[in-house]
């Protein structure tokens, strides 16, 4: 019977002590003091009646005069359920596509993810930051890290890449915050070794790209190193046109080479930099897949849309590229032996360098953040008053012209 407890109490222990990773793990994401609700909701609030907005929108709109900034914002902090997200969502398309349309707030749009995330639609805050053209939404960094937050901590490290993409189509990563999130994010999805098509390919390699020259490390360099290589396996199968097609990339030619060149730089240089073994694996059979469809169908995967589909012709300056295939094989070849002589490549994977930047580093970076945001708030709510001091001298105007219109009629009728 003693034994038998004696047993259960150690399987008890191992399986806690397996699980407490797992358990810890959300500690070094973004803390709750970072995503909590309470600063923003703390505003100044302006509270309306949601029908009677919608009313007064809609009537603007019928008569083909433009709806002001300040209606939709308020809209939008009005919203109080996900019935209203749908309507809110539909009047920011609206607005979007009116002469007013340069000027939704960066509270707006603030406040736009804010209540997606919080009356559980955060589809809809994906669907417009995907269409950003269409409904104007563009978040700041502070913004940017809720969403992205959100999406990790759910699991969903895809949605939290395609979030990433964003980052990276804005050239948005100037906070260590966004650069550290982004970074996991792109590292744990990857980590599960997805099927991706060219698009997918082009805005991971992207992103690792950009992102990756924020940081001049072991992580940096590693994501430079990937980010190029998956570049460079979008030219080499579809040509240099498929690379630049949307992206805030330099057009020139050689992705490949550039993923060279990064080990040529982490080999002769002399500090403690090094490159993540897992990542030189990666990169090692994705020249093994490249290798042989070079001259026949290049990619062997489906592109997942039309766009890519189009991509396929290759000019002589890309078959050029393609016919250097052999040559950066070999010479990836010499530089990772050259690396290991050299004790330049850190055994662990990408994932793991990323999970241990997220847990030394992140909480850091939450502090300059949060004061910043409180100052933003603050600034916000200052220019928020000064609209609706317009916005009451011009009713008083409006109305002062029409009294006076109304009695030169007056006066005209009697003479």
């Amino acid at each position: 019977m003693a034994a038998a407890v004696l047993k259960r109490c150690v399987t008890s222990v191992v399986k806690v002590k397996c699980l407490s990773p797992l358990i810890s793990a959300r500690r070094w994401l973004l803390s709750a003091a970072y995503t909590d609700t309470k600063v923003w909701e703390a505003t100044e609030k302006d509270p309306q009646n949601l029908a009677l907005l919608a009313s007064v929108m809609d009537r603007t709109y019928d008569r083909n005069l433009p709806v002001s900034s300040l209606t939709v914002s308020r809209f939008v902090d009005n919203i109080s359920s996900k019935e209203e997200v749908d309507q809110a969502e539909y009047y920011l398309y609206k607005f979007r596509h009116s002469p007013n349309c340069w000027y939704l707030r960066d509270w707006t749009i603030h406040s736009w993810i804010r209540q997606c995330l919080k009356y559980g639609a955060r589809e809809k805050a994906m669907h417009t930051l995907k269409n950003k053209v269409q409904y104007g939404i563009f978040p700041d960094d502070f913004t940017f890290n809720l969403l992205i937050d959100s999406y990790i901590k759910d699991g969903d490290f895809k949605s939290a890449c395609s979030v990433v993409e964003e980052v990276m189509l804005q050239e948005a990563f100037d906070l260590p915050s966004t650069q550290i999130l982004s970074l996991y994010a792109l590292g744990s999805y990857l980590a599960t070794r997805p099927q991706l098509t060219v698009s997918e390919e082009r805005a991971l390699g992207a992103s690792l790209l950009i992102c990756g020259l924020k940081q001049d490390d072991t992580v940096g360099l590693s994501a430079l190193l990937l980010g190029n290589a998956l570049l460079g396996k979008v030219e080499i199968s579809k040509g240099i046109h498929a690379v630049f097609k949307g992206m805030p990339l330099f057009w020139a030619r050689g992705y490949l080479g550039n993923a060279l060149a990064i080990m040529e730089r982490v080999a002769a240089a002399s500090g403690d930099v090094k490159l993540s073994k897992g990542t030189l694996d990666d990169v090692n059979d994705l020249l093994q897949k490249l290798a042989p469809t070079s001259e026949s169908d290049s990619s062997g995967e489906e592109s997942g849309d039309e766009e890519d589909k189009k991509e396929d012709t290759l000019d002589e300056d890309d078959q050029a590229e393609q016919a250097k295939l052999p040559q950066y094989a070999s010479r990836f070849k010499e530089l990772s032996i050259q690396l290991e002589s050299q004790g330049k490549l850190d055994s662990a994977s990408f994932q793991a360098l990323v999970t241990a930047l997220a847990q030394q580093n992140l909480a850091a970076a939450e502090k300059p953040d949060l004061e910043q945001y409180e100052s933003r708030l603050l600034a916000w709510e200052a220019e928020k008053r000064q609209l609706i001091q317009r916005e009451k001298e011009m009713r008083a105007k409006a109305e002062q012209e029409k009294e006076e219109r109304l009695a030169a009629k007056a006066a005209a009728q009697q003479a």
